[in-house]
């Protein structure tokens, strides 16, 4: 019985403590939309990604896509809603360099790397949102 009496303030505590690090609302996700779809680098609109380092824009995803050609058999696709706050709406785009992935002026001015989506700059903490890929050439599926 008195097991009973210590363990109950510890399970309250515990309780405090999960419900606590679930209602952090500053972690914010984009909007979930589908994406499913193939594309063939033989035809003409893709022609850009025949080449290791360029990238194009696409629709699909929350604000569109981004599909940069990473290496000869890996691709790397970014949604281009902004993270730095979800709820502006923000949609990136590719710097002239085409390294960095930036907001516009007015929204943060942050920036991602285009490899991988990561933050480079702030104040935005959270990555681009990232697709799944399949390469079996010439076709380059892109999925959730």
């Amino acid at each position: 019985m008195k097991s009973s009496f210590i363990n109950l303030p510890l399970g309250i505590m515990l309780i405090c403590l999960l419900s606590q690090a679930t209602c952090d609302n500053s972690v914010q996700n984009i909007p979930y939309v589908p994406v499913n779809f193939d594309i063939n680098l033989n035809l003409p609109a893709y022609n850009d990604l025949n080449f290791v380092s360029n990238h194009i824009t696409v629709a699909g995803g929350s604000k569109g896509l981004i599909i940069y050609r990473y290496t000869l058999d890996d691709f790397v696709v970014l949604d281009r809603h902004s993270t730095s706050d979800i709820q502006l709406g923000c949609t990136v785009t590719v710097d002239n360099d085409g390294l960095l992935i930036s907001d516009a002026s007015d929204c943060s001015e942050s920036k991602w790397l285009i490899i991988d989506g990561s933050v480079s700059q702030g104040p935005a903490i959270l990555p681009l949102h990232r697709y799944n890929t399949s390469w079996n050439p010439p076709i380059l599926s892109v999925f959730n």
